[in-house]
């Protein structure tokens, strides 16, 4: 990574202005996953160990309308389980654009510990405006940008405050990178990308760039659909993208062997886990009525006999409906191989969103390379696309 981070900088005695990647799931005022809260930790403790003057952090958190404050958006929740897993006491700014604000935030003891709220809830944020990014950067003499999950949008607080005053990498930040890069530009071989989710269109671009520079391209998931379509399958009432078949027969037509499709798969009379099932071969018909809702495990082992000599695996999308127990096998069987590979040398890289929460679910995240933090975010790198909140931080 050719970016400078916070240990190319000095922040004794700086007002440090952090953007995190706070947005977490809650169910009322309960936050019930603060993963992204705890992969940010590293880099709060490594820059209050230099002793700045304050770390002010900003974040967005779900998806209010652009500009309106939304209570159940607030970052209180957030602020309140921070401050136990810092072990530190952090201050909260409902309004912090008001003078009040800012003077709380001059006047705070020493390496304090501040959040304001949902960056969202000000206007202009997602159109990368530079005045809200002005109001931002009143609290910092450097910018950190942490946010992986938020680098491939070009936002106030993310593009336009770095442009104000030195800006730099966190060390979430530069993990990410660092393992994405590895993987896609100097990897070990063999390299195995495996693709899932509902939808090719979504990764169009990822599947023509990955055929390019991985040894092969595994496809399961609601995307296998399409190909299997685009082949002259019947696909019953499976999810089928009609609008990417052409895309489908052209990927196929070019990929040649690098592009593994299932060979069998579990359909449903309903989408509902209590559907009945049963095992078909890919090339057979799905009867009408019927829909694909997982891979089977004659697939399984065809993946397994590929993905044991490889030596770099980037996974992004799962197998099947994972969220439904009896759909889930295909998705947790591949996430169960990728633990076994990983102490065995293998660089297993789990490319967020879906597949993140899959590998969580099955209790194997300890046991894998890296799970970024940032499913769209992981996605355009991989298409090789330059992260807008990347591009601005300064170059080494």
């Amino acid at each position: 990574m050719n970016k400078k981070t916070i240990r190319d900088i000095d922040l004794k005695g700086k007002r440090v202005l952090i953007r995190v990647d706070f947005n977490v799931p809650l169910e009322g005022d309960k936050i019930t996953d603060d993963t992204r809260i705890v992969a940010a930790l590293p880099t709060l403790k490594a820059i209050l160990a230099q002793k700045p003057k304050s770390i002010v952090l900003m974040s967005h958190l779900g998806r209010p309308k652009d500009g309106v404050p939304d209570p159940k958006y607030s970052m209180r929740p957030v602020a309140q389980a921070l401050q136990k897993l810092l072990d530190h006491a952090v201050i909260f700014l409902e309004d912090p654009f008001a003078e009040t604000s800012y003077t709380q935030a001059a006047n705070a003891s020493e390496g304090s510990v501040v959040l304001l709220e949902n960056t969202r809830f000000f206007p202009g944020e997602t159109k990368n405006d530079p005045e809200l990014a002005k109001k931002f950067a009143r609290y910092g003499d450097v910018f950190v940008n942490d946010a992986f999950g938020s680098a491939h949008r070009a936002h106030s607080s993310t593009e336009a405050v770095a442009r104000l005053m030195p800006a730099v990498a966190g060390l979430l930040m530069e993990k990410e990178l660092d393992y994405l890069a590895t993987a896609l530009e100097a990897p070990k071989r063999p390299l195995v990308a495996i693709l899932g989710g509902a939808k090719v269109s979504d990764k169009i671009k990822v599947i023509e760039a990955l055929l390019t520079k991985a040894d092969k391209v595994l496809i399961g998931g609601g995307m296998a659909n399409t190909f299997f379509k685009a082949r002259g399958v019947e696909m019953g009432a499976s999810l089928v993208e009609a609008e990417a078949l052409e895309t489908a027969k052209m990927l196929l037509g070019k990929a040649g062997d690098k592009l593994v499709l299932p060979v069998d798969g579990v359909i449903a009379d309903d989408f509902k886990n209590e559907a009945n099932t049963r095992l078909i071969s890919t090339t057979e018909n799905v009867p009408e009525g019927w829909r694909m809702l997982d891979i089977g495990p004659k697939t399984v082992a065809h993946f397994i006999s590929i993905l044991v000599d490889a030596k770099t695996i980037v996974w992004n999308g799962p197998m099947g409906v994972f969220e439904m127990s009896n759909f889930a096998r295909g998705t947790e069987s591949v996430a169960q191989v990728l633990a076994g590979l990983t102490p065995r040398g293998a660089l297993t890289i789990i490319g967020g969103g879906d597949s993140a929460a899959a590998v969580q679910q099955a209790g194997l995240a300890d046991m894998l390379t890296h799970i970024s933090t940032g499913g769209g975010a992981s996605l355009e790198l991989l298409e090789g696309q330059a992260l807008p909140g990347v591009v601005a931080l300064n170059d080494k």
